[in-house]
């Protein structure tokens, strides 16, 4: 890793953490014996870093978006999709589980009935159409004999 991404890793635990100027100069006069950055080596970057993860702080995620870099579907109808979709590829009735998986499903099934079918579940926007594809996926799960515990899909 080079200094410059450590240096911006270290800034982000910090917002993180909480800690401002002056708690990240004092940690990092703590952690290896300079207070600047400037001054600091890649292996005193790493110490700073090292000492970060000590306190908590894990590398991760961008707040709100979930793993696989997309952010939740932004209506309750379109979650339905994604949810039912997960839980048939839990049961392993799906060769593809993942979102790539779901839009080739999409592009698939009715591809030749809708006038345009979007690239991405999530950019569909008729009620209608999104009411087909929970049937859909619904009866593929009666086909799967996939018991669909509704009190547990509506989290």
């Amino acid at each position: 890793m080079t200094a410059r991404s450590l240096q911006k890793q270290i800034h982000v635990a910090c917002r993180d953490l909480g800690l401002d100027a002056e708690a990240r100069h004092d940690m990092q006069l703590a952690a290896c014996g300079k207070a600047s950055m400037r001054d600091m080596t890649e292996a005193d970057l790493q110490l700073v870093l090292n000492h970060l993860k000590k306190r908590g702080w894990k590398a991760g995620f961008k707040r709100g978006v979930k793993q696989g870099g997309h952010k939740p579907a932004p209506r309750a109808d379109l979650r339905l999709v994604h949810v039912l979709w997960r839980k048939l590829g839990e049961a392993g009735a799906l060769k593809t589980p993942g979102r790539a998986g779901l839009n080739a499903f999409i592009r698939a099934r009715f591809g030749k009935s809708w006038v345009a079918v979007p690239a991405d579940v999530d950019m569909i926007r008729d009620y209608q159409k999104i009411d087909q594809v929970v049937e859909a996926l619904k009866a593929w799960g009666k086909r799967a004999e996939i018991d669909f515990d509704w009190s547990s899909l509506r989290k």
